[in-house]
């Protein structure tokens, strides 16, 4: 599968885009909306115009008109046909490229397998779950064998369990087929958990260009941060694997359990608004709960930021202003923390 190269490439939102995207790489365009992401997606396609100059595994296709650019485009409305069924909107790519109807038979079994949506083969989309549309969706994306494959926030709208299992798939889906794929979405957890690299948009410029946790453990520019969230990053002086996938690591002398995926632990980030906090030592597990002291109120528009002492860290938590009033807290009170497991990201 081609590389991409964006070299100077601007319009009425983009400015001066200079983005590689390697061969068989998964690079999420992360940023807020309107920041110009399905903008950059539509400049690939040559669906509007641009300056500049895109390269396709080092050569220039800036001359070609869409349908010969060799890309798979997913636009985040689906667009299925109605009046066709499950089987007959994945072969409808094919039957354009004028295949034979034995290949487009052996295509659609593939593909049907590989989605593992056999069993709605002859379903209109009328009857499909929303899940279910977005994964006959990328099949029919995928039917044509294109080179390059372009998302555009293709799991939006689906509840968190649904989005959760098909990321899983779809990053199983195209690792194994190796295709170059760039995949837009707004939302955080889901460009860490997708991504080999991110590109942050903001405003039509490229902010920051890294792995996740160059991202999120080294943003590069104010509106990086900002989008971020500005997260409390913590230095880890030890570790003590638990199994299951966890390790114990100690920060500042507290210990605090965190994913393991196999690697040493050196920091570990959590974002304000994902710190739990009580006047009242709140019922559940006795896992990354903490005892604290407030050293600072900070207020932030409609948030209010607290600054807490635990151990030997400082963490920054936030507040909704009328969930701060309630609470009447001030500098000096003592508070419980949670830290829930499964917003901690680890480096």
């Amino acid at each position: 599968m081609p590389s991409i190269e964006l070299k100077n490439v601007s319009n009425f939102i983009c400015r001066d885009l200079n983005l590689s995207v390697e061969d068989k790489e998964l690079l999420v365009l992360l940023g807020p909306v309107g920041a110009g992401k399905t903008t950059i997606l539509n400049i690939i396609t040559g669906l509007i115009s641009y300056e500049g100059s895109i390269l396709f595994g080092g050569e220039p296709i800036d001359g070609l008109p869409p349908n010969q650019r060799g890309v798979g485009y997913l636009f985040q409305d689906l667009n299925l046909f109605p009046h066709m069924d499950v089987a007959a909107n994945i072969a409808y790519g094919l039957r354009v490229q004028g295949r034979s109807k034995t290949q487009v038979g052996r295509r659609i079994r593939e593909l049907l397998t590989m989605f593992r949506i056999e069993g709605i083969a002859h379903r209109y989309p009328k009857n499909l779950s929303g899940g279910e549309k977005k994964r006959v969706a990328l099949a029919r994306a995928l039917a044509p064998g294109p080179e390059i494959l372009l998302l555009d926030e293709p799991l939006d709208g689906l509840d968190l369990k649904t989005r959760k299992y098909l990321r899983m798939e779809f990053r199983r889906i195209q690792r194994r087929m190796g295709i170059t794929t760039i995949y837009v979405t707004h939302d955080q957890i889901e460009a860490e958990e997708m991504a080999d690299r991110i590109a942050v948009i903001h405003n039509g410029c490229l902010q920051q260009v890294g792995t996740p946790e160059d991202v999120f453990f080294h943003p590069r520019t104010e509106e990086v941060s900002d989008f971020i969230g500005q997260p409390n990053i913590l230095d880890c002086e030890s570790s003590r694997i638990l199994g299951g996938g966890l390790v114990e690591v100690k920060c500042g002398g507290v210990p605090i359990v965190v994913p393991h995926h196999g690697d040493s632990v050196r920091k570990i980030a959590i974002f304000p608004k994902d710190i739990y906090v009580s006047v009242e030592d709140p019922p559940g597990p006795d896992i990354n709960r903490f005892k604290g002291m407030i050293t600072e109120i900070i207020p932030a528009g409609p948030l209010t930021k607290l600054r807490i002492r635990v151990g030997r860290n400082e963490m920054i938590s936030e507040l909704r202003n009328d969930v701060f009033e309630t609470l009447d807290l001030d500098q000096g009170t003592k508070v419980f923390l949670i830290l829930k497991l499964r917003w901690i990201r680890v480096l």
